[in-house]
């Protein structure tokens, strides 16, 4: 008789709520599910509990604009006690889907929904087993057996048919705890509880540094309304002489959320397998990046804004990107902020989309699925030109966040700094960093830097699951170059990232490690690992550029349940 299908999945975070929420809505009835989580709750994760976030730090994302759960967060709202509402300071009778929430409030969300599902699964007879506080230090592909062994910390060893490695952020670290002042990350964000009266370096100006930003300046002095409710910012006598410093390589900030028009951000239209296949047979075996950037964002205008439509549609991507920068680049980045603030502002008010800009965060999901088929020469376009618009302009930042940064610039005690792409920052053994703004620049000491670029993508090399690299079960992400001479030349320039086989085949090595689409590992010999899959986002941006959020949880828990069950979701 055949027993059920046993599934591990290590990591109890949304990727694992919305993992199991497809799973449970295939309707197989013959899976035993067993998950382990290395905290002690389900749902919330890095960015949704206390190791990411603080009070004084909110969503980018509002209610209608997250997969759908068990219940809405509307719905939720009004089931919570006056005491939790209080002190979050959220009214439910004048919340609504289109607000945003604190994070840490959203994580206890994201933990009832999580609660939900476990009953649901535990009453079918799916659930077998939670694991908190549980640590999983190896994970090994038995191929004679065909199962994967889990090893936690602790010892105890199980066995599964299928493991889906959903372990979630990782910040790593490399001079914090040996260098005073010195953090690789503002995560958890209690350890950033602490005056100072001298100025803070952030590197990066992303949404990352906003949230060191948020918890910096409520650690030393206080936002206050005027009589015309304009926000204001007094540091406290004992910080005197604080304030903190941005460094960027495009001197930008991102840019501000807005009214979306589709809160799917255009995933309904993703390339099909079908056209994939056919323009790979038009271009050389390889997906053009021209052709996804025409489909994918150019033709949506066609209907929907007929002038943009007209104003881009002979321009190729880099001819486009240029005009966008350009229209940021010649403004102050506050003046911008504050521009942008406004137009958002308008946007939510009138519910009406920035359409260009919606449809950029089209594009960057629709990218995910296909950008394993682009060329080495388009994966470098990608990387070069296009992804650096479309991480300021898809950020979202929330509008209580501009209007703090704005009251700290306003205040004399936030600066963003252009940085040259030869920058560096050199630890000072007396506590801070010496930070080299470009290669002969003299350098600025700082007694505290944070570094805010947000998740670092990680090394095979540093790949946790070290049985996993041993065996060869995970292999470098990589695309071949089109034109061999172009690979050479770039070998030949010392380019560390490219490589080259015996058949005269050139590639580039992208971060991270292969999977194929529907998240199983590829093997040293190109194999697909039917046993192992991996969505933890650290260790897969090499082939999925927009790799974080809820939405790319839910895309990649439904391509893992149907490989998994067989069964076709939505």
């Amino acid at each position: 008789m055949k027993h059920n299908l046993r599934i591990g999945i290590l990591g109890g975070g949304p990727a694992a709520l919305l993992l199991l929420k497809k799973l449970l809505e295939s309707g197989r009835e013959d899976l035993t599910i067993d998950i382990f989580e290395k905290k002690d709750l389900l749902g919330a994760g890095m960015p949704y509990s206390r190791d990411g976030a603080g009070d004084e730090h909110i969503t980018n994302v509002s209610g209608n604009e997250i997969p759908e759960l068990v219940t809405s967060v509307d719905e939720w709202l009004r089931m919570l006690s006056a005491d939790t509402l209080s002190r979050f300071s959220i009214n439910p009778e004048t919340f609504s889907d289109y607000k945003v929430l604190p994070r840490r409030l959203f994580g206890q969300y994201l933990c009832d929904q999580f609660s939900l599902l476990r009953d649901d699964a535990k009453t079918r007879g799916l659930l077998n087993n939670v694991f908190l506080n549980a640590t999983v230090s190896d994970v090994e592909d038995l191929s004679e057996s065909e199962t994967v062994k889990v090893v936690l910390e602790d010892g105890r060893t199980f066995e599964y048919d299928h493991v889906v490695i959903c372990t979630g952020h990782n910040w790593t670290k490399s001079h914090e705890g040996e260098i005073k002042g010195y953090f690789d990350s503002p995560y958890p964000p209690d350890k950033l509880n602490f005056r100072t009266p001298y100025p803070v370096a952030l590197r990066g100006a992303s949404l990352t540094a906003i949230d060191a930003v948020r918890t910096l300046a409520r650690q030393n002095g206080k936002f206050e309304k005027d009589a015309n409710d304009q926000l204001h910012y007094v540091t406290d006598s004992e910080s005197a002489g604080f304030r903190i410093v941005m460094h960027s390589r495009n001197g930008l900030l991102p840019a501000v959320r807005f009214h979306l028009e589709d809160t799917r951000l255009g995933k309904d239209a993703i390339l099909t397998k079908e056209q994939v296949a056919a323009n790979k047979a038009e271009n050389g075996g390889f997906l053009s990046l021209d052709f996804v950037f025409e489909k994918n964002f150019k033709d949506a205008f066609r209907d929907k804004d007929p002038d943009f439509y007209e104003f881009i549609k002979d321009m190729r991507m880099e001819r486009f990107v240029s005009a966008m920068m350009r229209n940021r680049e010649n403004k102050d980045p506050f003046e911008l902020f504050e521009g942008e603030y406004k137009e958002a502002e308008e946007s939510i008010k009138h519910k009406e989309s920035v359409y260009w800009k919606e449809m950029l965060g089209g594009l960057s999901f629709a990218m995910n699925y296909p950008a394993k088929y682009f060329s080495a020469e388009d994966m470098q376009r990608l990387q070069k030109v296009l992804m650096p618009l479309i991480s300021i302009v898809i950020a979202f930042v929330p509008q209580s966040s501009v209007e703090e940064m704005l009251a700290l610039y306003n205040a004399g005690l936030l600066e963003l700094i252009e940085v040259g792409d030869e920058s560096r920052i050199e630890p000072d053994a007396t506590g801070g960093v010496n930070y080299f703004l470009d290669k002969n620049a003299a350098p600025v000491h700082y007694h505290t830097f944070i570094d805010c670029i947000g998740q670092p993508h990680i090394p095979i090399e540093k790949f946790p699951f070290r049985s996993m690299v041993d065996k060869r079960t995970v292999t470098q992400a990589r695309v071949q170059f089109k034109d061999p001479g172009a690979g050479r030349r770039e070998l030949d320039s010392g380019n560390k990232h490219v490589s080259a086989d015996q058949h005269g085949n050139y590639f580039l090595n992208v971060p991270g490690v292969a999977i194929d689409d529907s998240f199983a590992v590829v093997d040293f010999y190109g194999a697909r690992n039917e046993r192992i899959y991996l969505m933890a986002v650290p260790y897969i941006g090499g082939y999925n550029p927009d790799y974080s959020g809820l939405d790319f949880c839910e895309a990649a828990g439904i391509a893992i349940a149907q490989s998994l069950t067989g069964v076709t979701l939505i």
